[in-house]
């Protein structure tokens, strides 16, 4: 204001007058809140540590530390640091093939197709343990999750039965070509119940497209 009155050879309250504005908004000095470094600091050292998460997904690990603070705020302050939204990954092309090939067959309902895969990761002492995850690529509903040091094949069946008992049999199954899950005792286990297993190519995760994700937000949010 101080920069155009000059230039129009005004005075501030003429200005002001003009414009039907009260002069003590140009007067006004605005102080950050007392808890704004604080809280820039925060959502500083949680964009670090978590690369990959927006703004939003800060606000609700924010309020899970006890802050009281919304979207707006935070992604006021996350411009303002130069910090960088994740950009979505575009779905490769390769999901929806027409070649009669596994990842051809879209989920269509609740129990059509579910996917199960393995992670794995250490202990403090170095010991490596294993993750069993399995979801409805429907519902992205994650049925179960198991934790062991070692899980074979019949690992894999039991906690089968345990979820075809209280959820229902699926039509279809995905996963890799692990050994887990080709053994013939698991295809056999799944022929009997009517469910087909489908294999993704071998090296090629990103056929897998609905448990890979889960997987790296299983990672991200208890894993590091």
């Amino acid at each position: 204001m101080l920069q155009v009155c000059e230039k129009l050879k005004v005075s501030e309250r003429q200005a002001c007058k003009a414009l039907e504005q009260a002069r003590t908004t140009q007067r006004r000095s605005l102080s950050p809140p007392s808890d704004e470094k604080q809280l820039t600091n925060d959502i500083t050292a949680l964009a670090t540590k978590y690369g990959r998460y927006g703004y939003r997904r800060i606000t609700a690990m924010l309020k899970d530390m006890g802050w009281q603070v919304n979207h707006k705020r935070v992604e006021r302050i996350w411009r303002r640091e130069g910090l960088k939204v994740p950009k979505k990954q575009p779905k490769r092309g390769r999901l929806w093939l027409n070649d009669g090939s596994c990842i051809r067959l879209r989920p269509e309902h609740k129990d059509h197709v579910w996917s199960y895969d393995f992670m794995i990761d250490r202990t403090a002492d170095g010991r490596g343990f294993r993750i069993l995850n399995i979801i409805d690529e429907y519902t992205r509903e994650c049925l179960a999750i198991v934790v062991k040091r070692n899980i074979k094949s019949q690992d894999v069946i039991d906690l089968l039965f345990h979820l075809f008992i209280f959820r229902g049999i699926p039509e279809h199954i995905r996963s890799d070509n692990g050994p887990e899950f080709t053994a013939k005792a698991v295809r056999e286990y799944l022929s009997r119940l009517g469910t087909k297993a489908l294999f993704i190519e071998p090296g090629s995760p990103w056929e897998n497209g609905y448990i890979e994700p889960f997987n790296g937000k299983l990672r991200d949010e208890l894993l590091m």
